[in-house]
């Protein structure tokens, strides 16, 4: 079987390096792929944003399966132009995946669905944005409604802070995704990451994790796409994740079938664990980064034969994917500046002998030697028998690297740890 794998960061690296362990995969190319997915696949010079091309490479090397992986291709259609050419597709098509591309989208989806989430406001005027305030107390979360990196999100502790985030989002600071803001009652609890694969009416769960979105440690600082993860985690509970399913991811694919816009491919609930049980924070149409990471290093099952059974329909026939017991984690190595602006072209050497496994996000070659050209750089992924051993693999290949203009967080699965005690150190 050939397939085609769209995107080039770390979460494609390690969904290239998984599925290039099946024994369905004949050929698998990338587009346009990185340094460590050469290692897998053949690299395609396509740009995702140009459908005609990407349709005309598929017929002309006679793909089976195209996985989308990053969300802009996803919320732009590509799905559907792939789709309407007769072409198996793991990822959702335009509509399904505005779960994704617009927060407003989906809360008020869930408002109409009676699935739990938090309370709200719509607003796309920053006149009325801020006279919506006054019926939120503090904290209280403003969100720009579209794509923004996983950036897009304030949490703002007081009254000032929320005229300055308004300010920032209505001004352009996230670019169009902040045209229009979803302001939402702060909810308090745990975060959790829970993954689902659908298939329109299947619904088959494909694990958990938590991740680490502030960019410092003890969770200070900016948020940034992720800082690290690990999987799994023990907080969200068998009853949790049975009531996440029922009461959460279920209807959510119900409602997009019963509106002719069934979801297929991986969908990932983002879920606050309140005293009330779990609420939805946010959806994500595709595998998150850096979570994809450890999922598919505890993954056992054959990730192609699950994608497969997703793009055709078929979940109700597959055995539920199996993962090891061991725990995983990832810290993610970012280049300095970032989330604001990060310094490129720093060399990156001694990832042979770093004793991990090592996904690449944001790096390139350089006359032959790698280079960072991105904000988050590294995914340096271990196991363990416990997310404690886990975290210690990680972080001795971490620091057996050179990277000069890298930095890190040395506090991935905190939480985990604080919760196991000495038993888990």
């Amino acid at each position: 079987m050939k397939v085609l794998l769209i995107g080039s960061g770390g979460r494609e690296h390690a969904l290239a390096w998984k599925l290039a362990q099946s024994p369905l995969l004949t050929k698998l190319w990338a587009a346009p792929g990185n340094p460590g997915i050469s290692a897998h696949a053949t690299l395609a010079a396509l740009d995702p944003a140009d459908h005609a091309a990407v349709l005309a490479f598929c017929a002309g090397e006679a793909i089976d399966l195209v996985v989308i992986g990053p969300e802009q291709p996803l919320v732009d259609g590509l799905g559907d132009a792939l789709r309407a050419a007769g072409l198996l597709v793991f990822g959702p098509d335009r509509i399904p995946a505005r779960l994704e591309g617009s927060k407003g989208f989906t809360k008020d989806l869930c408002a109409k669905h009676g699935i739990p989430t938090a309370g709200y406001v719509r607003v796309s005027d920053r006149a009325a944005a801020e006279e919506a305030l006054g019926h939120f107390g503090l904290p209280v979360v403003l969100k720009a409604d579209g794509l923004a990196a996983g950036k897009g999100v304030i949490i703002a502790e007081t009254a000032e802070e929320a005229r300055n985030g308004l300010e920032l989002m209505f001004e352009g600071g996230f670019g169009t995704a902040g045209e229009c803001v979803v302001i939402e009652e702060f909810m308090t609890g745990e975060e959790v990451s829970f993954f689902c694969l659908v298939d329109g009416e299947t619904v088959l769960p494909f694990g958990s994790a938590q991740d680490h979105k502030r960019v410092g440690d003890g969770d200070t600082g900016p948020n940034t796409g992720g800082m690290g993860a690990y999987s799994p985690a023990s907080i969200f509970t068998p009853e949790l994740e049975r009531r996440a399913l029922d009461e959460i991811v279920r209807p959510t694919a119900r409602a997009l079938t019963e509106a002719g816009t069934p979801f297929s491919g991986i969908l990932y609930a983002g879920l606050m664990l309140t005293p009330d049980g779990p609420k939805l924070v946010e959806y994500n149409v595709r595998f998150g980064d850096p979570e994809c990471q450890v999922l598919m290093l505890r993954l056992e099952s054959d990730l192609l034969g699950l994608m497969l059974a997703a793009a055709r329909h078929e979940l109700a026939h597959v055995a539920p994917p199996a993962f090891s017991d061991d725990a995983a984690l990832v810290v993610v190595i970012a280049a300095r500046g970032y989330p604001g602006t990060p310094a490129k072209g720093g060399p990156i050497a001694g990832l042979d002998a770093a004793g991990a496994t090592i996904f690449q996000a944001g790096t390139a070659l350089r006359d032959g030697a790698l280079v960072a050209s991105g904000g988050r750089v590294l995914g340096v992924t271990a196991a363990g028998a416990s997310v404690a051993e886990a975290q210690r693999a990680a972080y001795a290949a971490v620091d057996a690297l050179s990277f000069p203009d890298g930095f890190c967080r040395r506090d991935i699965g905190w939480r985990e740890i604080a919760r196991s005690g000495p038993a888990g150190l």
